[in-house]
C-alpha cells in the first residue's frame, strides 16, 4: 500500500515537472531567436551602417573630376566599414549559434533521461470520460487503462507539452 502511495505521488509530481521543463526550453528557445534579432539591431551595428550609409552618400555628392580622389577615397573607406561590418555580424551569428547548439544538446540529453526513466511507467493518470476518444493514443507506453483511468505514457506526454508549451510562447509573443 505504501509502495502505491508512493508511485501515486511521483505522477502527480512528474507531470508538471515534465511540463515545465518543456516550457523552459520553449521560453529559453524563443529567447535565444529574440536575441538574434535584436543582434541586428545593435548598437555598434547600427552606427557601423549609418557611418557606411553616410560615406557613400558624402562620395557621390563628390562627382567632380577634381574631387575624384576624395571620392574613391570615401567609397575605400565605406567598404573597410563594411568589411568590419561583416566580420562583427559573423562573430555575433557564431556566439548565437554555439548557444543554441548548447540549448538543442541539452534538451536532446533531458528528453532522452525522460524517455529512459519514464519509459514504461506511467507520467500521469487521467479519467478516461476526459480523454475519450484519444485514450489509447495517450496511454501509449503508459500501460493502458487502470481503474477507469487512462495512464499518460511519456512520449505522449512530451508531444502534448511540446504543443501546449509553443502555444504558451505565441501567446507570450503576442502580448
Amino acid at each position: 500500500m505504501g509502495d502505491e502511495g508512493s508511485l501515486e505521488h511521483q505522477r502527480s509530481v512528474a507531470a508538471p515537472l515534465i511540463f515545465l521543463i518543456v516550457v523552459g526550453f520553449q521560453l529559453a528557445s524563443r529567447w535565444l531567436d529574440q536575441l538574434k534579432k535584436k543582434g541586428s539591431k545593435n548598437g555598434k551595428e547600427a552606427r557601423l551602417r549609418r557611418e557606411i550609409k553616410e560615406l557613400y552618400k558624402e562620395a557621390s555628392s563628390l562627382s567632380q573630376p577634381s574631387t575624384f580622389a576624395q571620392a574613391a577615397k570615401l567609397k575605400r573607406v565605406a567598404a573597410a566599414k563594411e568589411k568590419e561590418l561583416a566580420n562583427y555580424q559573423d562573430m555575433q551569428n557564431k556566439e548565437n549559434d554555439s548557444y543554441s547548439r548548447i540549448l538543442l544538446i541539452s534538451k536532446v540529453l533531458i528528453y532522452l533521461v525522460l524517455l529512459i526513466w519514464f519509459w514504461r511507467v506511467p507520467v500521469a493518470t487521467i479519467s478516461q470520460q476526459l480523454v475519450q476518444p484519444f485514450g489509447k493514443l495517450l496511454s501509449w507506453r503508459g500501460g493502458g487503462v487502470q481503474n477507469n483511468k487512462i495512464t499518460v505514457g511519456i512520449i505522449p506526454w512530451l508531444i502534448v507539452s511540446t504543443r501546449v508549451s509553443k502555444f504558451i510562447c505565441r501567446l507570450i509573443d503576442a502580448n
